[in-house]
C-alpha cells in the first residue's frame, strides 16, 4: 500500500509540472516512458499505470492555470482561453480557475456513477455509436452554424478554412501535431491581440463565488451524456465534446461554460480508462501507453479508480492554491512583457518539438486566429480545425 501512495504523489507531481508548463503534455511523458521501458522492469507494472493515471487526472485540473492567467492553451483547455481571458482582464482569473475545478470534481462523482453503468451497456452501444458519429458530427457542425444568427457566412468561412488546416496539419506527421495548430489558433494570437491593445492585468480578486444549482446541474447532465462517447471514439477530445456540448445549450453562460470544460477535460481522461478495460478502445494518449505496457485486469483497474479519486482530491487542493499565488503575484506581473516571454517560450518549445514545418503551421494558425478576430467572429468556430477531420475519419466510404 505504502508503493501504491508514493506512486501516487509521484503521479500527482508529474501532473503539476506537466499542466504548469505550456506545450509540456501527459502524452510527451507517456511516451518517454514506452521508449525506457526497458530500464524500467525493475517497477511493477501496477505502479507504473498508477503513476500515469494519477499524472493524467492531475494534469487535467492544472492545466488550466497557464491556459486562462498565460493565454496558453492545449487541446483540452483551448476553447478555456475565451471566456477565461475575459475573466482575467476582469480581475477574476482566480474564479475561472474554482469554475474549471468545480467542474472537474463534479466530473469524478459522475465517474463513480457511470462506472457501474458502463460495464453492462458500454460493449452493446459501442458500434452502433460508431457507425453514426460522422453523421452526428455534421449535424453538430450544422446546428452551431445555424445558431450564429448575425455572421453566418464569414463564421463558415472560418470554419471552413480552419477545417482545412487541420486536415492539411493532420497529413504532416508532425510530432505532437495539435501543438502548433491549437497554440496558433487560440493562444499565440491571444497573447498578440493583447499585446497590440497594450492589455495590462488587473489587480486579481479572491472572493468566494455565487453558483447556483441549475448552473451546477446544466453542465453536468451535459458532460455526462457527452464525454463517455468522446473517451474512446479517435479523433473526439475534450474541445469536441464541449462544442457537442454547447450545441445543446443555446444559451451558456461564461460560468456554466468554464464547468462544463473542467467537467468534460477530467471525465473524458477518466473515462478512457474504464473504456480501455471494457472494449479495449483508446483515445487519450495516456490509455494507449497503458495499451502498450499491458492488459488492464478487473484488479487494476480498481486500484486505477482509486488512484483516479485520491490525485483528484490532491490536484483540486494544488490547483487552487497554485491559482491564489498567480492572482495574488499577477499585479507586479509586466503582462506586456510576460505575454512576449510566454510568445517566444511558445515558439521555442513549438519549434524544437515539431520542428520547421510544425511551427509554418504555427505561424498560419496565428494568423487566422487574429483574422478571427478582426473580423469579431467566434473563435470557437475555429474548433473546425478538430470536427472537419473527425467527419471525414468516421465518414463511411
Amino acid at each position: 500500500m505504502f508503493e501504491i501512495i508514493l506512486f501516487i504523489l509521484l503521479g500527482v507531481f508529474a501532473g503539476t509540472i506537466t499542466g504548469l508548463i505550456p506545450g509540456i503534455h501527459t502524452n510527451l511523458i507517456a511516451v518517454f516512458i514506452l521508449g525506457t521501458l526497458p530500464f524500467l522492469q525493475q517497477i511493477p507494472v501496477l505502479n507504473l499505470l498508477i503513476f500515469l493515471v494519477a499524472m493524467a487526472m492531475t494534469h487535467t485540473f492544472v492545466d488550466f492555470i497557464p491556459s486562462i492567467y498565460l493565454g496558453a492553451p492545449d487541446e483540452d483547455t483551448s476553447l478555456s482561453v475565451l471566456p477565461g481571458h475575459k475573466l482575467l482582464l476582469q480581475g477574476k482569473a482566480h474564479n475561472a480557475i474554482k469554475y474549471t475545478t468545480l467542474g472537474s470534481i463534479i466530473a469524478i462523482i459522475i465517474l463513480i456513477i457511470l462506472i457501474p453503468i458502463s460495464f453492462f451497456i458500454l460493449a452493446k452501444i459501442y458500434p452502433f455509436i460508431e457507425k453514426l458519429m460522422s453523421w452526428i458530427l455534421i449535424w453538430i457542425s450544422f446546428f452551431l452554424l445555424y445558431n450564429e444568427k448575425e455572421k453566418k457566412t464569414i463564421s463558415f468561412i472560418f470554419f471552413m478554412l480552419a477545417g482545412f488546416l487541420g486536415l492539411a496539419n493532420s497529413n504532416l506527421n508532425l510530432a505532437q501535431p495539435l501543438l502548433p495548430l491549437l497554440t496558433g489558433l487560440f493562444g499565440s494570437s491571444t497573447l498578440i491581440y493583447s499585446i497590440s491593445k497594450n492589455s495590462k492585468i488587473p489587480e486579481q480578486i479572491i472572493e468566494k463565488i455565487k453558483i447556483s444549482k441549475k448552473e451546477i446541474i446544466k453542465p453536468a447532465i451535459t458532460s455526462a451524456i457527452i464525454s463517455p462517447f468522446c473517451s474512446f471514439l479517435p479523433g473526439l477530445g475534450s474541445s469536441q465534446a464541449a462544442i457537442i456540448g454547447l450545441s445543446f445549450n443555446k444559451k451558456t453562460t461564461d460560468k456554466e461554460f468554464l464547468i462544463l470544460l473542467g467537467s468534460i477535460n477530467t471525465l473524458v481522461m477518466g473515462f478512457s480508462f474504464v473504456t480501455l478495460y471494457l472494449i479495449n478502445k483508446t483515445r487519450t494518449g495516456i490509455a494507449s501507453a497503458i495499451s502498450e505496457i499491458t492488459k488492464i485486469t478487473f484488479n487494476q483497474l480498481t486500484y486505477l479508480i482509486i488512484a483516479i479519486i485520491v490525485s483528484s482530491i490532491l490536484a483540486t487542493v494544488i490547483t487552487l492554491n497554485l491559482s491564489k499565488i498567480f492572482a495574488k503575484h499577477s499585479k507586479k506581473i509586466n503582462y506586456q512583457k510576460l505575454s512576449k516571454i510566454i510568445l517566444l517560450l511558445l515558439t521555442v518549445i513549438i519549434f524544437s518539438i515539431t520542428g520547421l514545418l510544425g511551427f509554418f503551421v504555427f505561424i498560419i494558425s496565428t494568423i487566422l486566429g487574429l483574422t478571427c478576430m478582426a473580423y469579431n467572429v467566434k473563435r470557437s468556430f475555429l474548433m473546425g480545425c478538430l470536427l472537419i477531420p473527425s467527419i471525414l475519419f468516421y465518414l463511411p466510404i
